[in-house]
C-alpha cells in the first residue's frame, strides 16, 4: 500500500508540474515590467547537438526560480517560454540581463510552421543587435490574444543566469536608463580615483600608487565587461575581445590586487613570507591565462574563481599579520578589502539564487568596489601626512644635532685656536726642514740622472773604443808589410836604374831577373794590393763607426725634426756591436715608415736604454742556446709608427713589470744600475706623446712595443 500510495503521489505531481509547464505567461500591464523566469522551462543538451525540432521532443523542467541559475556548464542549456499578451500593444521586448553570454539564440515558432531565429551573443559582432543595447534584448510580435511559443538555446564558459524580462519598449528603456545611470556614477567614480591616485603619483614618484592607478582601472574594466559596457562601448567589433574579456580583466585585477597589495603593506620588509604567497597569486593568475587563450574557457572559469577565493583570504591573512606588526595603513587596508569581499559575497550568493536578485544584489558589487577605491585611496593619501610627519621629525632631529653641533663647535673653537698657533709654529719649523730636504733630494736626483747618464755614456764610450780598436789595429797590422813590399819594389826600381846601356844590358837584365824571381814580383803586387784594401776597409769601418755615432747623438739637431727611425736604430746597433754576444742573432723586419717628427738624440737614447736591458736579459739567461734580439717596425691603422723590441731573455713576472718605469727600482744587483733608465725612457715617450706597451713573461723574453705618432703637437714642441 505504502508503495502505491508513493507512486500515486509521484504521477500526481508530476501531473501538475507538466501542467505547469505548459501554461504561459500572460502579458496584462503594459505599464510594469513582468519578471518571466519562474515560467521558463529547462532542459539540458549533454551533447550540445540536438536541433530545435529534436529539443521540442524532449521534456522539459519548469524552472521555479525568478532568475534560473544554469551555473558553470559546458553543456547547452534550453529554455522554453508561452507568452499570451493580454495588451494592446503588439511589440514586446524579451530582456536577459545576463550580458556575458556566450551565445543566445531565439527560436519563435510560427503560425505556419518553422522557425524564426535570431542569433545573439559575444561570438556576433554588436552591431547586429536589433536593440542597441549591452543586454540581449529581443523584439516580440505578438497581437492582442495571441498566444507564442519560444525557446532559447543558451552557451556559456562562466556562471550563467537568466534574469528576463517582459515589457513593452518604454518600460524596460525606463529600468535601463536607470541602470546606465548609476553604472556612469560608479565609471566617474572610478575614474575620478585613478586620476587623483595619478595626479599623486606625478607629485611623489611613489610607485604605490601607480600600481593602484593600474588596480583601479582593472577593477573599473571588470565591472564594466561584468555589465556588457565594454563590447558595446570599447570593442564592438571584436567578438573576440569580447568573449576573453570577462576572463582577461579579472586575470589582471588580480595580478594588479597582489602587486598593490604588497606595495602597500611593505610586506618584502613587513611580512616575508606573506611577499612569497602573493608573488605566487601574481604566478597563479598568470597561469590562468594558459587555458583562457586556448578558449578552454571551463576550465579557465574554474581557475580564476579558486584563486580569486584563496587570494581574498589571503589578503584578509597578510593585512591582518602587518597590522598586528604596527603598521598602521594596515587598518584601512583591512575595513576596505572587508567591504569588498562582503560585496562580492552578496554577488556570488546572488548567483548561486541564495539570494535573490533585486537592486540590491545588482548593484551590491559596484557599491562594494566603489568603496573600496575610496577607502584606499584615502589611506593612500594619508601615506602623504606620514611622510611629512617622518619629514619634520626628521628636520626636528636635524635642527637639534646642528644646535648641538653648533654649540660643541664653539667650544671646540677655542681649543683649536691655542692648538693651531702651537700647530703652526711646528709647521713652520718642519717647513724649513722639508724645504731643506725638497732640496737636497732634487740635488741628489740630478746627481743619479747624471750618474746615469754618465754609466751610459761610460758603457756607450767603452763600446766604441772597442769598435774603432779593431779596424785601427787592422791598418796598423798591414802597414809594416807594405813598407816591406814598397822597399822591394824601390829596390827593383833602383836596379833599373843602374843599367848601364853601353855595357852588357842583357846580362845586367838577366840580373834584374832573377832579382824579381827572388823577390817573387807577381806575390808582391797581389800582396800589395790585398795591403791596401785592407787599410781600406778598416778606414771604411772607423769612418762607419763615427758616422754612427754623430747619428746617434745628434748633437746639432736640440729641436723637434722629421727623421728616419731606422737610421737611429740603425746607428744605435752600430754603437752596441760590441755588446752583443755571439751567440745572438739580431733580425730585422723594418716595414715602410714615413719620417716622423722626434728629438732624434733622445729618441735614439730610448733604443740604446732598451736594446741594452734586453741583451742584458739574454746575458742573465741561465741555460744560452741560439738567443734572438727581433727589431720590428710598422705602420699601425691609426697612423701610429710602432717600434718592438723583442728578445729571448728571462723575461719578467706580472710585479715586476708593474715597476719597471718606477723611479730607482733595478732587479740588478746593488751597484750595477740606478733604476733610473726605464723611468728615463717612460718619460722621453711621454714628452714625444707616444705610449709604451710590455708583453713578458717569466723564461719567455720580453717585448717592448713603442707607439709614436708622426707629428708632435706644437705645444708639447715648445715645451
Amino acid at each position: 500500500m505504502s508503495i502505491r500510495l508513493f507512486a500515486l503521489i509521484l504521477l500526481t505531481l508530476a501531473a501538475q508540474l507538466t501542467t505547469r509547464a505548459q501554461s504561459p505567461v500572460v502579458f496584462r500591464d503594459s505599464a510594469q515590467l513582468l519578471q518571466v523566469g519562474e515560467y521558463l522551462d529547462l532542459y539540458i543538451d549533454s551533447s550540445n547537438e540536438l536541433t530545435i525540432d529534436q529539443v521540442r521532443k524532449q521534456e522539459f523542467r519548469r524552472s521555479g526560480s525568478r532568475v534560473p541559475n544554469l551555473q558553470i556548464t559546458p553543456f547547452t542549456s534550453w529554455a522554453r517560454i508561452h507568452v499570451t499578451n493580454a495588451t494592446p500593444i503588439t511589440r514586446l521586448l524579451l530582456e536577459v540581463e545576463y550580458p556575458t553570454i556566450d551565445e543566445i539564440s531565439l527560436y519563435e515558432v510560427l503560425p505556419g510552421g518553422g522557425y524564426k531565429v535570431t542569433e545573439l551573443g559575444q561570438y556576433q559582432p554588436f552591431k547586429i543587435r536589433p536593440i542597441n543595447h549591452q543586454n540581449y534584448i529581443f523584439p516580440l510580435d505578438i497581437q492582442q490574444g495571441q498566444t507564442r511559443e519560444y525557446f532559447l538555446k543558451i552557451r556559456a564558459g562562466e556562471q550563467a543566469q537568466l534574469p528576463m524580462y517582459l515589457g513593452a519598449e518604454s518600460t524596460l528603456f525606463a529600468k535601463n536608463t536607470e541602470r546606465n545611470f548609476i553604472f556612469g556614477l560608479y565609471a566617474g567614480i572610478i575614474l575620478v580615483m585613478a586620476l587623483y591616485n595619478f595626479f599623486i603619483w606625478l607629485t611623489v614618484r611613489d610607485n604605490s600608487y601607480l600600481i593602484y592607478v593600474s588596480y583601479i582601472i582593472c577593477v573599473g574594466l571588470t565591472q564594466a565587461s561584468q555589465q556588457g559596457y565594454t563590447f558595446r562601448f570599447l570593442w564592438p567589433n571584436s567578438p573576440w575581445l569580447a568573449m576573453h574579456d570577462t576572463l582577461l580583466i579579472p586575470v589582471f585585477n588580480g595580478i594588479t590586487a597582489a602587486l598593490f597589495i604588497q606595495s602597500f603593506l611593505h610586506t618584502r620588509e613587513k611580512y616575508k613570507l606573506g611577499h612569497k604567497l602573493l608573488t605566487g597569486v601574481v604566478v597563479a593568475y598568470s597561469l590562468a591565462l594558459v587555458p583562457t587563450l586556448m578558449d578552454n574557457h571551463f576550465v579557465a572559469n574554474m581557475m580564476t574563481q579558486i584563486i580569486a577565493m584563496t587570494a581574498s583570504l589571503l589578503a584578509i591573512f597578510v593585512g591582518f599579520k602587518v597590522w598586528r606588526k604596527g603598521y598602521g595603513p594596515a587598518a584601512y587596508f583591512l575595513v576596505a578589502w572587508g567591504i569588498f569581499l562582503a560585496s562580492v559575497c552578496i554577488f556570488v550568493l546572488r548567483n548561486f539564487n541564495i539570494l535573490p536578485y533585486n537592486d540590491f544584489t545588482y548593484y551590491a558589487l559596484q557599491v562594494g568596489s566603489a568603496a573600496e577605491v575610496t577607502l584606499l585611496s584615502f589611506a593612500l593619501a594619508n601615506k602623504i601626512n606620514i611622510y611629512r610627519k617622518e619629514k619634520e621629525e626628521s628636520q626636528a632631529v636635524a635642527l637639534r644635532i646642528s644646535q648641538e653641533n653648533e654649540q660643541l663647535v664653539r667650544e671646540q673653537n677655542v681649543i683649536l685656536e691655542a692648538k693651531v698657533a702651537e700647530r703652526t709654529e711646528a709647521l713652520q719649523t718642519s717647513n724649513g726642514e722639508l724645504n731643506k730636504a725638497l732640496t737636497n733630494l732634487k740635488s741628489a736626483q740630478t746627481q743619479l740622472v747624471e750618474s746615469e747618464k754618465m754609466a751610459s755614456l761610460g758603457q756607450l764610450t767603452a763600446g766604441i773604443a772597442h769598435e774603432i780598436n779593431n779596424p785601427i789595429n787592422f791598418v796598423t797590422s798591414n802597414i809594416k808589410p807594405l813598407k816591406l813590399d814598397f822597399e822591394d819594389i824601390r829596390s827593383l826600381l833602383r836596379k833599373y836604374d843602374t843599367i848601364r846601356p853601353g855595357e852588357d844590358v842583357a846580362g845586367q837584365l838577366a840580373e834584374i831577373e832573377r832579382f824579381k824571381q827572388q823577390i817573387d814580383i807577381g806575390y808582391l803586387h797581389e800582396e800589395i794590393d790585398t795591403l791596401i784594401k785592407g787599410i781600406e776597409d778598416g778606414a771604411n769601418r772607423t769612418a762607419e763607426i763615427v758616422k754612427g755615432l754623430r747619428t746617434f747623438s745628434r748633437l746639432d739637431e736640440s729641436d723637434l725634426k722629421s727623421v728616419d727611425i731606422h737610421e737611429g736604430l740603425n746607428s744605435t746597433m752600430v754603437l752596441l756591436r760590441n755588446n752583443i754576444p755571439k751567440n745572438v742573432t739580431v733580425h730585422y723586419d723594418y716595414g715602410e715608415l714615413p719620417k716622423i717628427e722626434c728629438f732624434a738624440g733622445k729618441l735614439n737614447q730610448v733604443f740604446l736604454n732598451i736594446i741594452n736591458n734586453a741583451l742584458n736579459a739574454i746575458k742573465m739567461k741561465p741555460d744560452q742556446g741560439d738567443e734572438r734580439l727581433t727589431i720590428k717596425t710598422r705602420l699601425e691603422a691609426d697612423q701610429m709608427v710602432s717600434i718592438s723590441i723583442k728578445d729571448s731573455g728571462i723575461g719578467m713576472s706580472d710585479k715586476v713589470k708593474e715597476k719597471i718605469f718606477e723611479p730607482f727600482f733595478t732587479t740588478k744587483d746593488v751597484g750595477e744600475g740606478t733604476g733610473l733608465g726605464l723611468s728615463i725612457v717612460f718619460s722621453i715617450i711621454e714628452k714625444h706623446h707616444g705610449r709604451i706597451v710590455v708583453n713578458s713573461e717569466p723564461g719567455n723574453g720580453a717585448e717592448f712595443i713603442i707607439y709614436l705618432p708622426q707629428n708632435v703637437p706644437i705645444a708639447q714642441s715648445h715645451a
